[in-house]
């Protein structure tokens, strides 16, 4: 390899992270977005944003034991630290602004990824936008572009098609990665033997129909997604409630 290649890769900070390191950190990096008034965050906090029923999938079921084990790991690889507080009740914050390199857009949008995995571009704009403004697909497109060239979003589905162009993020180990690839590929090949070609004489009709459908379905995602924000929100509050009775209490 020539110098000037070496010289020509881009650096990266950060390092594939298991599933449930990714449902841990995508937490803290949420909650301080959405709910910034409660973090840092308790273990107590975490466990119930990671375990929520709602943006998240799948569904876990971590317990204090668990949560702590993997923000040690994540402290270990640099994604995490650990607030030291003058209170009973120990705190955690993400670091991924400096370990991924990114702007508070991009995260938002990494984010949204590492808690609920592949998503058309249509959905990912109306569930990151709950996190920072995403004016339409144009926007969200110019963030997706930046973060494909550091391997951070993955296109699962050629950008730039006109049905919906799903992505991924790129924090995956490598065969948890290529499981993923194959799965859409199945997916992607099962949906299209299903589906014929429209004829000639019925195409506008359909193309006028599959562009009020988009819409309609736009829109209900943007309204799922303010829906889910306002449960996170509300669970986060019911966490913070009981780790400040037992620090009373105490």
């Amino acid at each position: 390899m020539s110098d000037s290649e070496t010289t020509s890769a881009p650096a990266v900070s950060w390092v594939p992270l298991t599933p449930d390191e990714r449902r841990v950190v995508g937490v803290l990096a949420e909650k301080a977005k959405t709910t910034p008034e409660y973090y840092p965050m308790t273990v107590a906090a975490i466990v119930t944003g990671c375990n929520q029923k709602s943006n998240r999938d799948p569904i876990t079921n971590f317990d204090a034991d668990d949560a702590e084990d993997i923000l040690h790991a994540l402290r270990k690889k640099g994604a995490t630290i650990l607030v030291e507080s003058g209170g009973r009740v120990q705190r955690w914050k993400h670091t991924l602004y400096d370990w991924l390199k990114v702007s508070k857009v991009e995260l938002a949008v990494v984010v949204e990824l590492l808690l609920r995995g592949p998503q058309t571009e249509g959905e990912l704009r109306a569930r990151a936008s709950r996190m920072e403004p995403l004016a339409d697909l144009a926007a969200l497109q110019a963030q997706l572009d930046s973060l494909s060239a550091r391997n951070l979003v993955i296109y699962l589905s050629p950008p730039g098609q006109k049905r919906g162009v799903t992505v991924t993020h790129g924090l995956y180990p490598p065969a948890e990665l290529e499981k993923v690839r194959r799965a859409y590929a199945q997916s992607a090949a099962a949906l299209g033997d299903d589906e014929e070609p429209p004829s000639r004489t019925s195409s506008s009709r359909a193309e006028s129909s599959a562009a009020s459908t988009a819409a309609w379905q736009a829109e209900a995602t943007a309204l799922r997604a303010e829906v889910e924000d306002l449960r996170g929100r509300v669970d986060t509050l019911a966490a913070e409630l009981r780790d400040l009775r037992n620090a009373l209490g105490a």
